[in-house]
């Protein structure tokens, strides 16, 4: 039975950071399923993009004592932190949690976040316990990637380094992965790797080191400008309009998303064809098709489908890192799929 609480207080929280596509999704749904069966969890996802899919991936009806809340649209530490606040406050409210997990978006400051997690009006309701930084070595490639601040304040600030999709690496890959820990100073923080030693719930409860070295603040070179609309909007639209269609950009990156009736069915084979002609850093959908919800994860040009419990509505959204790579893609997804074609037209 569900532990019933009348308060919320020190409730045991932890960061799951990382780039994008470094798997954080994978491992939290991992961790959902080694929760023990009469606590309550609850998981704060931020997403870069506007459409919000990982509520659909990590929600299974089957599990119960689980809570998720999205903050979509970027980084979830802008405006003073004020939409995870908002998106925090309502989530612990809601379910009184036993375990908070957060997963910023992989290209939201972790910094920022912990800051926001340690003031003073949080400091009773939370016990901030260690983060956990998934680094794919593949990333190590591009030097958009290497050199990315963001990236690399992900790895500084971690309590353990997750190695992931190690069954990818190459010698070289994972000699540049070692050598760039060294470079960043960080070898004396552990690392384990997700594809050969599995993350259990006791590791969790490792300590922040975070909080021995708290500092001010300090201000970061970030915006992120919108073609937005609020999700209670989108909502409201999908009643009457069969295909939503936002936008986003900022550090660089650029996402499209589309969230569609569920009347709409769409061919498996078809998508993950068009899917896979992609140029694309990272992709997420999930589909209601004629055999049922499939999700789909793009990332290092790799696709893999799952079965999904989700059945509100489809959506997809990708992220690219440039525009004219966001821009073709855009058209690619919407002829492949027909997305305004039919009755689907605006």
């Amino acid at each position: 039975m569900a532990n019933e609480k009348s308060t919320i207080n020190a409730v045991p929280t932890n960061i799951i950071t990382g780039s994008l596509g470094a798997g954080k999704t994978t491992l939290i749904q991992s961790l959902l399923k080694q929760k023990p069966a009469h606590e309550r969890w609850a998981v704060l996802v931020n997403e870069f993009g506007e459409v919000g899919i990982d509520r659909a991936i990590l929600s299974a009806p089957q599990q119960t004592g689980i809570y998720i809340k999205e903050v979509p649209g970027g980084c979830m530490c802008c405006t003073s932190g004020l939409p995870m606040q908002i998106a925090l406050n309502l989530l612990l409210q809601e379910s009184k949690p036993d375990r908070l997990l957060i997963e910023p978006t992989g290209l939201g400051h972790p910094t920022e976040v912990l800051e926001t997690l340690a003031a003073p009006h949080y400091r009773s309701v939370l016990a901030l316990q260690a983060t956990f930084t998934l680094i794919d070595a593949f990333k190590l490639r591009s030097d958009k990637w290497a050199e990315h601040p963001t990236f690399k304040e992900q790895i500084e600030i971690a309590d353990v380094i997750v190695k992931t999709k190690t069954e990818a690496y190459t010698t070289n890959d994972e000699k540049n992965l070692d050598a760039y820990l060294s470079a960043l100073n960080v070898k004396h923080i552990p690392v384990v790797n997700a594809d050969t030693q599995s993350l259990s719930v006791s590791e969790l409860s490792k300590p922040s080191r975070f909080l021995a070295n708290l500092k001010c603040s300090q201000e970061h070179s970030h915006s992120h400008s919108h073609n937005k609309k609020p999700t209670l909007e989108i909502d409201t639209q999908l009643q009457t309009q069969p295909v939503i269609k936002v936008a986003n950009h900022g550090q660089g990156f650029y996402s499209y998303g589309w969230i569609c009736a569920p009347d709409r069915l769409f061919d498996t084979d078809i998508a993950s064809d068009v899917f896979r002609s992609l140029n694309v850093e990272r992709l997420k959908a999930v589909l209601l098709t004629d055999n049922g919800a499939a999700s789909f994860n793009l990332s290092n040009d790799q696709l893999t489908t799952a079965h999904s419990s989700y059945r509100d509505d489809s959506r997809l959204e990708f992220i690219c890192a440039t525009e004219n790579d966001a821009t073709e893609a855009c058209r690619i997804v919407e002829e492949g799929l027909s997305l305004f074609a039919d009755q689907y037209e605006l």
